[in-house]
Parts: C-alpha cells; sequence; structure tokens
C-alpha cells in the first residue's frame, strides 16, 4: 500500500466520521490540554467525551475498551472529588516503581489481558478479542501507576496507546486513532517531564 493510497484512505474516513465521534475527539483534546496545565475542569470535560466514547465504541464492537471507558468515567469522579478536597495539599511525589509495584504492574496486564479475552470470546460478538483485551489490560496497568505517581505510567499508557492506534483504524474509527496518536505523543512529553521533576527533587533530597 503506497503512501498515495494510504492518505485517500485516510480522507475518505475522515468524510465518514460521524459528529459524534468529532465531538468525543474534541473533548479529549480539551481534557488533555486542561490538564496539562492543571485546570479542574479536566475533570467534567473527561466525563462528558468518555460517556460520548463509550456509545462509540459499543457500536464498533471494541467491548473491553469501553468497559475501559467506564473506568475512566468513575476514576474521573474519584479524581475530581480528590481534587476538591486534597487541592491545597502537597501532592504524592513522583517515583520509580518498586519490585512489588512491578510484580502488581505484571499481574494486572497479563491476568487482566487473560481474563478480558475469555469474557469477550465467550459473552461478545467481539472481533478482536485478543488485541482488545491487550489494549485495556495495558491501559488498566498504566492508570494504577498514574494513581501512584509512577514514572513508568506513561510507558505503560503507551503500550496501550500504540496497539490501540492500528486497532481504532481498523474499526474505521480514524478520529479516535487520530486522537490516540495524540496522546501517545503527549505521553512521551509527560515521561520526560515527570522525569525532570524526579531528578529535581532527588538534587534538592539526595536522600530520599
Amino acid at each position: 500500500m503506497d503512501a498515495q493510497h494510504i492518505i485517500q484512505l485516510f480522507k475518505e474516513q475522515v468524510q465518514h466520521t460521524t459528529p459524534w465521534e468529532w465531538a468525543a475527539v474534541i473533548l479529549g483534546v480539551i481534557e488533555v490540554l486542561l490538564a496539562k496545565v492543571n485546570n479542574i475542569l479536566l475533570y467534567p470535560t473527561g466525563i462528558v467525551g468518555t460517556f460520548i466514547g463509550i456509545y462509540i465504541l459499543l457500536m464498533a464492537d471494541l467491548y473491553a475498551e469501553s468497559a475501559l471507558s467506564v473506568y475512566y468515567v468513575v476514576m474521573s469522579v474519584y479524581g475530581w472529588i480528590y481534587w476538591i478536597k486534597k487541592r491545597d495539599e502537597p501532592p504524592v511525589k513522583i517515583s520509580w516503581s518498586t519490585r512489588k509495584e512491578w510484580i502488581v504492574t505484571l499481574l494486572i496486564v497479563f491476568v487482566g489481558w487473560g481474563v478480558l479475552y475469555l469474557l469477550l470470546k465467550n459473552f461478545t460478538g467481539s472481533t478482536v478479542p485478543v488485541w482488545d483485551s491487550w489494549v485495556s489490560s495495558t491501559a488498566w496497568a498504566g492508570m494504577w501507576l498514574l494513581a501512584r505517581r509512577k514514572l513508568e505510567n506513561w510507558i505503560l499508557l503507551n503500550v496501550s496507546n500504540i496497539f490501540a492506534i492500528p486497532l481504532l483504524w481498523q474499526k474505521q474509527l480514524v478520529s479516535f486513532s487520530a486522537l490516540t496518536l495524540f496522546l501517545f505523543i503527549v505521553a512521551i512529553f509527560g515521561f520526560y517531564d515527570w522525569r525532570a521533576t524526579w531528578r529535581k527533587e532527588q538534587a534538592l533530597n539526595p536522600s530520599n
């Protein structure tokens, strides 16, 4: 497949992108930008966009990603409440994962992958149970590390993103695929920003 054919295919898919897909993507971009400037409005924006995304993913038979989106909503509500209660307190410091946390992370990835695969294979009409469940289990692990302010969260989230991009494209959700590519790039910068913050804190407190 040459570059011209890929560009033509991209144009055709963009033309068939529904208004709901555009709404979800635009809200997703706004959420990321609000998160970058540490604005609490990222939570209601993300919740609305995710609800729209759940409907779209269900229509594309991406059941594991739909379930993952439900988790996003729950975590967004939790984060919103937590932010309001704790916003005047010092944040949890960024750190690298311990051996125990890595074991938990790998259990989330591989046990979650297996469980989600069996559920999709036996109880849904999913046509991509292996891929869909892998994208979701790695994202779950990444979000667990993110909640604990661990640097490796960006790595796990991008493992999920890099598999989600072609999956969403294959399901003709080109706008979602483009949004995930955007999130992939943001996560790269997120990792380096967090690492710079960690190094700065280590320089100030070498005993930690």
